[in-house]
């Protein structure tokens, strides 16, 4: 099976999430998150996660880029949409998809890269901060 590297930027609650899944699973969206958009590349995730997540309360002020295998034939039905500049491409999956898309995740979701701040907050789960406080600089 051939399959594409997607990438998320997600706030510490979505990642606990991640974590208690076995980092095998996104979970569903909230009622007021009619998609979910995993975007093309790492450098347009990174831009998201610390310009956006860091400054977020909701997001527990840390954005945390995940990095995950999707299979190719599955994503074709999804086009690519272009939301500002050239690296700005991101994939809208409609919520009630979300299963669908989950199924289709080969390994695990890994985090990539991590921005905190002073305000970020930590999580009680050992195992999570360890993997993310590899990333403090």
């Amino acid at each position: 099976m051939k399959t594409t590297t997607l990438y998320r930027p997600v706030g510490m609650k979505e990642m606990e999430l991640i974590a208690e899944s076995a980092y095998k699973l996104f979970p569903p969206r909230l009622t007021w998150q009619p998609i979910f958009y995993p975007v093309m590349n790492q450098q347009y995730a990174e831009q998201i996660a610390l310009d956006w997540n860091t400054a977020d309360e909701f997001s527990g002020f840390i954005g945390i880029v995940t990095a995950f295998e999707v299979n190719e034939n599955y994503l074709q039905k999804y086009e690519i949409q272009n939301v500002g500049g050239k690296i700005h491409n991101e994939l809208w999956i409609p919520s009630s998809a979300m299963q669908e898309f989950n199924d289709q995740i080969f390994g695990e979701i890994e985090i990539v890269n991590v921005y905190f701040t002073r305000k970020s907050v930590s999580t009680q789960n050992k195992s999570l901060m360890s993997k993310l406080e590899k990333f403090r600089k």
